[in-house]
């Protein structure tokens, strides 16, 4: 997955919004609460994104995967993809989740982050039951 992969799948999800902050992070909100963060570090871009308590204590072990830094350290279940870049330099290598279980996770990420925001929030932003 590349960095305009991640931002093409992120914005086609729904009532996203796009920021980039934190040095150069693309961060991806759903009610203004982030729900993805990929960034760039040299040539390998590296997803986080948040987990629920099982997939979290799973996906920490498994190579091409930690807990995210910053994020975990303050109690927070959130994972990041680090793998290490593969031959398309900014795509992530064979290491950790394939693209299409990392896009199952963005994906289920967006949806934790929607369940959890009021229902007239949810409402206001065609979100319905979320």
């Amino acid at each position: 997955m590349t960095v305009d992969d991640f931002n093409a799948f992120c914005r086609a999800l729904p009532a996203t919004t796009y920021v980039m902050q934190w040095g150069g992070a693309h961060v991806w909100k759903v009610g203004g609460k982030v729900f993805a963060i990929g960034s760039v570090d040299g040539a390998r871009l590296m997803v986080t994104f948040k987990a629920g308590e099982l997939f979290y204590e799973i996906l920490r072990e498994r190579p091409g995967l930690r807990p995210a830094p910053y994020l975990a350290s303050r109690g927070l279940k959130w994972i990041q993809h680090f793998a290490a870049p593969g031959p398309g330099g900014d795509r992530l290598g064979d290491d950790g989740p394939g693209d299409d279980e990392l896009r199952d996770h963005i994906r289920r990420s967006h949806r934790m982050v929607a369940q959890g925001l009021s229902k007239k929030a949810r409402a206001e932003l065609g979100l319905g039951a979320a």
